[in-house]
């Protein structure tokens, strides 16, 4: 999530730089899950690489349309339960 009191070509560059980081993590997976370890708490290596595969993914890098669709839902079911104080409109860097 990028506020949007940064300018749109702001939000473009923050994107990027995400986009790119995940996409590194996704192409050296394994020193991902090495890096993780330290955090693990005795986990093992094979429960720790499950456990990075759970939010670093191919959803994480672009949940395309259906996820955008998921993610607006998820807000907007939110404002009819009175969870949040006003309906969000989402706008989606790409």
């Amino acid at each position: 999530m990028i506020h949007k009191r940064f300018a749109p070509e702001t939000r473009k560059v923050i994107s990027d730089i995400l986009t790119a980081s995940i996409q590194f993590s996704l192409d050296h997976r394994a020193e991902a899950v090495q890096h993780a370890l330290q955090f693990a708490r005795d986990m093992g290596r094979d429960l720790a690489d499950q456990f990075v595969g759970m939010y670093v993914n191919h959803w994480t890098l672009d949940y395309g349309e259906l996820g955008r669709k998921s993610i607006q839902l998820f807000l907007n079911r939110a404002y009819e339960e009175d969870l949040i104080s006003h309906q969000q409109k989402l706008e989606f860097v790409t």
